[in-house]
């Protein structure tokens, strides 16, 4: 149910994050809505984002007995793309629940619908996180490099799906979990069943996070 509006702390911190986090304490004061726009205030998303892609390399690994030098580039490159995609996806949501996100106390101190970021702003931010991530990308196999372009049709769909469905946790746990198979196609250089059934264990373990967060709304 929406509630009523709400207007932003003084010091531009919003509802749905923990006080006094790293972004309020030590950001310069000029970075600190795009920081909240890629929601680096709370970096449970960003875990919740590697974690499959870590699984995926080490299943890889277990399964053809090798660990190249190579394979610690992937194991980093995860890292900071999870960082990256997060924060471009979570800008992109925003963009799209502008509208929503004021009319709802929880999110209507972000800094797109309190004003602290215009449209335009969020657009270039969303831009430069998603250039840095595909030259990350770029770095990995032809294979890898075409699952990672795939990879952004669920990230697109993502912040729509509330408007069509019950189930939009099914179209975050795709885009979430996608990394499961990417980082297994970066060292494997191409896809098998075991990295699959991965993929889905992740969507169903999303399914049931992200609905228990979804009852803060209710």
């Amino acid at each position: 149910m929406a509630k009523q509006n709400r207007l932003p702390e003084a010091n531009g911190q919003v509802a749905d994050a923990v006080p006094d986090n790293w972004v309020d304490r030590r950001a310069p004061v000029s970075t600190r809505p795009y920081l909240r726009l890629s929601r680096a205030d709370r970096p449970i998303g960003t875990w919740l984002l590697l974690i499959p892609c870590w699984w995926g390399l080490f299943l890889a690994m277990g399964a053809d007995g090798q660990a190249r030098l190579a394979d610690l580039w992937v194991f980093a490159a995860s890292a900071i793309g999870a960082f990256l995609m997060r924060g471009a996806g979570c800008t992109w949501n925003d963009i799209t629940d502008r509208e929503i996100d004021a009319q709802v106390a929880r999110t209507a101190s972000r800094p797109l619908p309190s004003g602290q970021v215009s449209l335009r702003q969020a657009l270039i931010w969303m831009g430069a996180q998603a250039a840095i991530s595909a030259l990350i990308l770029l770095t990995f196999n032809g294979a890898a490099i075409i699952a990672g372009l795939v990879a952004l049709l669920p990230v697109a769909i993502y912040p729509f799906a509330k408007r069509f469905t019950w189930w939009p946790q099914v179209f975050l746990g795709l885009a979430f979990n996608w990394g499961a198979l990417l980082a297994w196609i970066a060292h494997s250089g191409s896809l098998s069943l075991a990295p699959v059934l991965l993929y889905a264990a992740g969507i169903a373990w999303t399914l049931f996070y992200d609905t228990i967060y979804a009852y803060q709304d209710i």
